[in-house]
């Protein structure tokens, strides 16, 4: 009998989740709203909606899944399945998911953050396949980063570490919505590359990107990037900017861990997939190790659903 798991991605607004295979493929899903400014157990009923909608579309599936795994927002503790206080989920507070969804599902289950989940998914079935050490990001409306030592997800001490996004790169730089002053993600995720593309606009010069958006203030990254595949100069100028600080932060991660693998994925992640091997060749300017280049850096296997196999691989 082929053992499956269930990968179950809760977000502020839905919790979709997938029964996923023994080699990474999602065979099928479902979506249900979140409700998440209820009280503890209308979050959890949610859940559960989602995960019994699985059951209705594979009845087999209730003797072959091992395990569920769920990606949830943070602050949580993975080692104990516990989530904290998400400020998109005010629902749990200090709320032991993982020994609910066990008491109710009667198999195992194991909580942790997207990004690291994400990043586990992808060294097991994903672009990170065959390597021993993986540094994974997601650049999307934030950047995540999760780092797997030997398919095993790194946590540090207290199941705070890989927090990537928050990595500066220019102390002088603005306040990032975590505190400090120029972390990469006040840079590149998606809206950070809105933000700079609205201030570099004003100056009068003619742009594709206002004529997608329709006004200045509802530029967005997605305009960005429809213009610069139309070949926008403005556009190119943005993306490329992206492409030069990502590389200053990927050369300090090089420095710090010397990955086998850079993976990435999101949104963002798309738009810059073009600019990877100028990225990789730009590593050694950025990067003490002058074999960084040597590192392949990917772009992940999956794309909208790596909440749901990231969730379905904690269970691997």
């Amino acid at each position: 009998m082929a053992t499956k798991t269930i990968g179950v991605d809760i977000g502020g607004t839905k919790v979709a989740a997938g029964l996923v295979d023994a080699s990474g493929e999602i065979t099928c899903k479902s979506r249900v709203p979140m409700a998440s400014t209820g009280d503890a157990a209308a979050g959890l009923a949610s859940v559960e909606t989602a995960i019994d909608a699985i059951f209705e579309q594979a009845p087999e599936a209730r003797t072959e899944v091992t395990g569920i795994g769920i990606c949830a927002p943070g602050p949580l503790d993975p080692k104990t399945g516990v989530i904290l206080n998400p400020p998109n989920v005010p629902c749990w507070r200090n709320y032991p998911l993982a020994a609910e969804i066990e008491r109710v599902f009667h198999v195992p289950a194991r909580v942790d953050n997207d990004a690291n989940a994400a990043g586990l998914a992808e060294a097991l079935w994903g672009a990170g396949i065959g390597y021993t050490n993986v540094f994974f990001a997601i650049l999307g409306t934030g950047i995540g980063t999760g780092i797997v030592f030997d398919r095993k997800i790194y946590h540090g001490r207290t199941g705070s570490a890989a927090e990537g996004g928050h990595v500066t790169i220019n102390f002088n730089g603005p306040v990032c919505g975590c505190g400090k002053r120029g972390c990469i993600e006040r840079y590149a995720s998606g809206p950070n590359i809105a933000r700079r593309t609205r201030e570099r606009l004003p100056g009068g010069e003619r742009s594709a990107i206002l004529e997608l958006a329709g006004s200045l203030d509802a530029v967005r990254a997605e305009h960005v990037g429809e213009a610069f595949r139309a070949g926008d100069a403005v556009a190119r100028e943005i993306v490329t900017e992206t492409a030069h600080l990502l590389t200053i932060w990927l050369g300090t991660i090089v420095d710090l861990l010397e990955p086998d693998v850079m993976v990435v994925g999101g949104g963002v992640a798309e738009l810059m997939s073009s600019f990877f091997d100028d990225m990789r060749s730009g590593l050694k300017n950025w990067a003490i190790n002058q074999r960084a280049g040597e590192i392949p850096l990917v772009l992940a296997r999956y794309g909208s659903e790596a909440g749901i196999a990231g969730a379905a691989a904690l269970c691997r």
